[in-house]
């Protein structure tokens, strides 16, 4: 067995989380999966798991290249656009058009309802095939609600090569149907791949661990194949998040989509007939506010709170479920008895008068 090389630069710079402002949330009705996930600047932003007020990564998108000069950052260098599949059901599609018309890159972004998977479906268009353009990807590790003393390595499941993650009692793995050319895992600052990437076009460095630290991890994408499934999951073990992973990949991003959709279908089919726009998709916010494991318990909101964005070293409760079970159960059921209709998030600051 070749000895692992060890990223250096340890513990990297400060952690810092990204962006409140959401333009989409998404969580399974079905009890089996535990994983709530959000969308900002056109990639995914925190994820959660396995409570709605334990954020487990900062966000994860994409970098492209062409080997020499061209750089492009998914968040910062395309033009966004959102949508959800069906009204009322919280599946996303995006479409992020590089500002240089370089490419494109559209997903498609759901939870796997069997798993505790985030699952994206992507296309990569590459508008000039005359010039050969590279693809990676790029997720942030906060495992446990800290952005510190998180550990990284490249591995494999079962004859699927992985990139993992480890804090604490959580852990997660990201798997893509499609060949991973090169990956490798860093320290965010010092040794990271998006420094890596700026610096040389490509990824230069191979680092199997990061052992403790602001970490992260990144995968070049065979783009043999124009479009793809990435996979990320969470466990309490690093083999568990593995075999969900294994598994979303393997039972297909079509099965999943359709048993996800279907399920909100049904809980919307249970709703009143109200004449408003965008009626379905409040319900649906709602809806996915509500913790599944704790009844009665309703989060403030899913993103961290502005004044928590730093001093990410020490573990930092998001703005969430930390202050809402039993006292505030007892809020939540009077503001429902009254007539008048008083937004969730609120409830825990105004009473109904």
């Amino acid at each position: 067995m070749s000895q692992q090389s060890e990223a250096p630069g340890a513990p990297g710079m400060e952690a810092r989380w990204t962006s409140s402002t959401k333009t989409g949330i998404g969580k399974a009705l079905n009890s089996a999966s535990d994983v709530t996930f959000t969308l900002s600047h056109g990639i995914l932003n925190e994820a959660y798991y396995p409570r709605e007020d334990i954020a487990c990564i900062r966000d994860m998108g994409f970098v492209v290249t062409d080997g020499h000069e061209f750089f492009s950052e998914e968040k910062r260098d395309t033009e966004h656009f959102i949508e959800t599949l069906k009204d009322g059901i919280p599946a996303y599609r995006m479409v992020n058009t590089d500002k240089f018309k370089k490419f494109q890159i559209t997903k498609e972004v759901i939870v796997d309802p069997f798993r505790n998977t985030i699952l994206q479906h992507i296309i990569f268009d590459q508008k000039d095939p005359k010039i050969p353009l590279r693809l990676f990807a790029l997720l942030a590790p906060h495992l446990n609600n800290e952005g510190g003393h998180n550990k990284g390595w490249v591995g494999d499941y079962k004859g699927v090569e992985m990139l993992f993650a480890k804090n604490g009692d959580i852990a997660l793995a990201m798997a893509c149907s499609s060949k991973w050319l090169k990956r490798s895992v860093g320290y965010v600052g010092t040794s990271d791949g998006w420094r890596d990437i700026r610096q040389h076009g490509k990824l230069e460095w191979a680092y199997d661990i990061a052992s403790n630290g602001n970490v992260a991890l990144t995968g070049e994408i065979d783009l043999t194949e124009k479009d793809f499934v990435l996979a990320i999951s969470f466990g309490r073990t690093y083999l568990e998040a593995a075999n969900h992973a294994r598994a979303s990949i393997l039972n297909g991003f079509e099965t999943a989509k359709r048993k996800y959709m279907q399920e909100w279908q049904t809980w919307q089919d249970t709703l009143p007939n109200i004449p408003a726009s965008n009626f379905k998709m409040s319900a649906a916010m709602l809806r996915m506010h509500e913790a599944k494991n704790f009844y009665g318990g309703i989060i403030a909101s899913l993103s961290i709170l502005g004044r928590y964005k730093r001093r990410l070293g020490q573990k930092r409760i998001p703005c969430s479920l930390a202050q809402r079970f039993g006292r505030n159960s007892r809020r939540i059921q009077c503001a429902r008895n009254k007539s008048r209709c008083i937004p969730y998030c609120k409830l825990f600051d105004v009473y109904p008068k």
